[in-house]
C-alpha cells in the first residue's frame, strides 16, 4: 500500500512538472530566448528523470517483476529512455540539437502515460505464464531503448529535411523574384539587385554557412543516435528469438509484432547502408530515417491496437 501511494505521488508530481514545462516551452516560442526559463526547463527535465526513475523502481518492487508487461509500463520506460538520452549531453555540459528533440518526446510520452487514458493499466497485474521469464527484462528493455534512440534519430532527420527543403524553396522564391525584377527595373538596377541576391544565396554567405553547419550537426547526431538504437534493436530481436524458442518452441513465428520489428530493422539497416555512400548522405538518408519514424510507431503502438498475434496478452499489452 505504501509503494502504491508513493507511485501515485510520483505520477502526480511528474504530471505537474510536465504541465509547467509545456507552459515554459510555449512562452519561449512566443518571446525571445530567456536564460532563466531555459535553466528552469533543464532543471524540470532533471526532476522528471528522477520522478520516472523512482516510479519504475517503486512499481518494480511492489509488482515483483520488471515493469515492462503492458503499454502503460512500456510508455513509462520509453519516456525514461528519452530522458536518459536527454541527460547525457547535459551531464557532459555539452549542448546540442538533440535536446530540442528529446525534451518534447519525454513530455509527450510521460504526459500520455500518466493521463487518464490508460487508467485501467495503472494497476499492476500478475504476469501471464509466457511473460514469467528472465528474458522479459532483456528483450523488452532492449526493444524500448532501441525505439527511443531510433525515434530521436529519426526526428533529427525530419528536422534536417525541413531545413534543407526550406532552403531550396527560399532559393527558388528568390530566383523567381529576380526574374520579376528583370522585367520591371532597368539594367543598372537589375545588376545591383542580382548581385545582392546572389550574395545572399552564395554558399559563402554567413547565413548559408550557419545553415550548412546546422544541417551537418543534425546529420551527425542523427547517424550516431540511430546507430546506437539499431544496436539495441538488434539485441532485442535476437533475445526475443531465443525467448520465443523457449516459450513457443520456435525462434520466429511471423506474427504482426515480429514482422513489423523485422521491417523496422530492415529500414534502418538500409539507412545505415546509405550512410556508407557519400552521394547518398544528408537528405537522401534522412528520407529513409523519416520513413522509419512512421514504421516504429506502427510496430510499437499500431500493432497493439489490433490485439492479435502471439504478443497480445490483453488490451494494449506488449
Amino acid at each position: 500500500m505504501i509503494f502504491l501511494t508513493f507511485e501515485h505521488i510520483l505520477t502526480h508530481i511528474s504530471l505537474s512538472i510536465i504541465s509547467v514545462l509545456i507552459t515554459i516551452y510555449l512562452i519561449t516560442l512566443l518571446v525571445d530566448e530567456i536564460v532563466e526559463l531555459d535553466n528552469s526547463s533543464e532543471k524540470g527535465m532533471i526532476a522528471i528523470f528522477f520522478c520516472i526513475t523512482g516510479l519504475l523502481i517503486t512499481r518494480w518492487i511492489y509488482s515483483r517483476h520488471f515493469p515492462l508487461s503492458d503499454l502503460y509500463e512500456s510508455l513509462i520506460f520509453l519516456s525514461w529512455s528519452f530522458s536518459m538520452i536527454h541527460m547525457v549531453p547535459y551531464f557532459k555540459k555539452h549542448k546540442n540539437n538533440l535536446n530540442a528533440i528529446t525534451a518534447p518526446s519525454v513530455l509527450f510520452t510521460q504526459g500520455f502515460a500518466t493521463s487518464g487514458l490508460l487508467t485501467e493499466m495503472h494497476q499492476s497485474a500478475i504476469l501471464v505464464p509466457a511473460l514469467q521469464s528472465q528474458w522479459l527484462m532483456m528483450h523488452v528493455s532492449m526493444m524500448v531503448l532501441g525505439y527511443a534512440a531510433l525515434l530521436c534519430g529519426s526526428l533529427l532527420s525530419v528536422a534536417l529535411l525541413v531545413i534543407t527543403f526550406r532552403k531550396y524553396i527560399r532559393i527558388f522564391g528568390k530566383s523567381t523574384y529576380l526574374v520579376n525584377e528583370l522585367l520591371s527595373f532597368d539594367e543598372s538596377q537589375y545588376i545591383n539587385k542580382r548581385s545582392h541576391i546572389l550574395r545572399m544565396n552564395s554558399p559563402l554567405s554567413e547565413r548559408n554557412y550557419h545553415k550548412y553547419q546546422l544541417i551537418q550537426q543534425l546529420d551527425y547526431w542523427s547517424y550516431r543516435v540511430i546507430s546506437l538504437g539499431f544496436i539495441f534493436l538488434t539485441i532485442g530481436i535476437l533475445s526475443g528469438a531465443v525467448w520465443a524458442n523457449e516459450a513457443w518452441g520456435s525462434y520466429w513465428n511471423w506474427d504482426p509484432k515480429e514482422t513489423w520489428a523485422f521491417i523496422t530493422w530492415t529500414i534502418f539497416a538500409i539507412y545505415l547502408h546509405t550512410r556508407t555512400n557519400t552521394n547518398l548522405q544528408g537528405a537522401n538518408s534522412a528520407i529513409v530515417a523519416s520513413v522509419g519514424f512512421l514504421i516504429i510507431w506502427i510496430c510499437y503502438f499500431g500493432v497493439n491496437l489490433l490485439g492479435i498475434g502471439l504478443h497480445s496478452y490483453g488490451s494494449f499489452n506488449i
